[in-house]
């Protein structure tokens, strides 16, 4: 089991560094674009349609490994004063109704997609991308998001029997 995490963790950290490279193109591709609109009044058609596409490829190739690293948005205030016991209950909670909404987007996309793939839309844009080959990335990272928030619960599981043992001895 530790190496098929180690494998997942690894897989998490080449789809981060994915995001990061697509995130760095797209500050180059922009700031072309910038140039040579202001000063050789000339346009790359397909920037735009490209950054948006990269820009939904990070959000959901970086969820997953952000989730693990404990970057997703909490309200500390709160949680900052409750005994472990409960903060993990919470923890447990809310990654519970993580996996359930990540599992049923993982469920869906793949569904969208493939039909898309079926179907042979395309986007009606310049570059006449197919969609599924955009699509597809929603149900890929939840999916990797659905793996990660299974881990958080059974960490948050193990903390709660951890500190329910401590209260009774």
């Amino acid at each position: 089991m530790k190496k098929t995490m180690a494998i997942f963790d690894r897989v998490l950290d080449i789809m981060m560094f994915m995001a990061g490279i697509m995130l760095v193109f797209i500050m180059l591709s922009v700031c072309l674009e910038v140039v040579l609109r202001t000063f050789f009044n000339d346009s790359l058609i397909w920037v735009t349609e490209v950054t948006e596409i990269m820009l939904l490829y990070i959000a959901f190739f970086g969820s997953a490994w952000v989730l693990r690293e404990g970057g997703h948005v909490k309200v500390d205030i709160i949680l900052t004063r409750l005994k472990p016991k409960y903060m993990a209950f919470i923890g447990i909670i809310s990654s519970i109704i993580g996996i359930f909404v990540s599992i049923t987007l993982t469920g869906y996309g793949f569904k969208v997609a493939l039909q898309s793939l079926q179907k042979g839309i395309y986007t009606p844009t310049a570059l006449e991308i197919p969609m599924a080959l955009i699509i597809i990335v929603i149900p890929i990272g939840c999916l990797m998001l659905s793996i990660q928030f299974i881990r958080r619960t059974l960490k948050y599981i193990a903390g709660f029997i951890i500190e329910s043992n401590k209260v009774k001895s």
